[in-house]
């Protein structure tokens, strides 16, 4: 790919990683996430239709961006997802189109998403116990979850990652429960520091994970590894490699200086950092009949907004919109 081709921010990352929000509704309610009662949801009428996101995904693939992450909320409440997913997965130039999912409508959707093109799935999992998880979660879900996960493994996704945040006093009581289980099938697992987004994030009862990623390095005999997806988790491996855990650490250490990921909101805005306010909208640019060109341009310009850094340990007040609302 030729240089001019390519997305570089103003301090030299190549971008080249979109996360794209579906929608920003879901039927669970994570404490660290979408508070109880929130309903500050995107009007329908705001949210890109179908064509409207294949084309301004494909400016963004022609631009170099190679790697498609579809979110939410939870993006199978999407009417018709599977439809997105076989156009966009049919656009040349995307070399990974993958899925964040609760799980909680997978058992019924995984095997037509393998068919249509989807390459990998990560499905939200913060814990084994049914009641623990009805706490976080909001809603008795864990049956449906695992479901899910025992449908995507049936229809042969080669890679299945669980995400986990782990909250002192909640659920980092079964981190050990949680590797055992992901090791058993197979799946990737993946812990992740909460942050500071909207009065839920900064409510969450956070733990540095550094110390709990030493521990298992030495107690199970993990080493330094590597896991397809292009995303900000730091590995460690069983010798064999059958086995990896991920730290998604934005806190204790992070992982600025390679941030390589851009997200579109259902509404058409683009953040160009979790932990900033930086944006450039596109559905008024999209429903004015923008050409490629124009779009390519435009996301040149937004690119060229990214900001260096985030700044959840100097200011965790500073981001008031919720998870939901950014995209995951």
């Amino acid at each position: 790919m030729s240089e001019r081709a390519m997305l570089v921010d103003g301090f030299g990352r190549r971008i080249e990683y979109l996360r794209l929000s579906v929608t920003d509704r879901c039927d669970l309610r994570c404490t660290y996430c979408i508070p109880e009662g929130f309903k500050d949801f995107e009007e329908p009428d705001h949210w890109l239709n179908f064509d409207e996101i294949e084309q301004l995904v494909g400016a963004f693939v022609r631009l170099g961006v190679n790697k498609i992450r579809l979110t939410g909320g939870e993006p199978l409440l999407r009417r018709n997802l599977t439809e997105l997913v076989a156009r966009l997965a049919a656009l040349p130039g995307i070399g990974d189109l993958s899925l964040s999912t609760n799980a909680t409508q997978l058992a019924k959707h995984a095997a037509e998403l393998k068919a249509l093109g989807l390459n990998r799935i990560n499905v939200s999992l913060d814990s084994l116990d049914p009641g623990k998880l009805q706490r976080i979660a909001g809603r008795d879900c864990l049956g449906k979850v695992l479901s899910g996960l025992m449908a995507a493994k049936a229809a042969g996704f080669a890679q299945i990652k669980i995400n986990t945040v782990v909250m002192r006093g909640v659920n980092d009581d079964e981190i050990d429960a949680l590797l055992a289980f992901c090791w058993g099938h197979g799946f990737t697992l993946r812990l992740i520091e909460t942050m500071p987004m909207g009065d839920t994030g900064r409510n969450a009862q956070y733990v540095d994970l550094q110390p709990i990623r030493q521990r298992l390095r030495t107690q199970y005999g993990l080493i330094e590894g590597l896991v397809a997806g292009g995303g900000p988790a730091q590995y460690l491996t069983s010798p064999d490699g059958a086995f990896s855990v991920g730290f998604i650490t934005p806190i204790s250490q992070h992982f600025c200086t390679s941030c390589n990921r851009i997200r579109l909101t259902v509404d058409g805005t683009l953040y160009l950092c979790l932990g900033q306010d930086e944006k450039f909208e596109f559905r008024t640019l999209l429903r004015a009949g923008a050409l490629q060109s124009d779009l390519e341009r435009h996301i040149r310009e937004a690119i060229a907004l990214k900001p260096e850094r985030h700044e959840f340990k100097e200011s965790p007040h500073k981001i008031i919109r919720v998870m939901a609302k950014t995209g995951g």
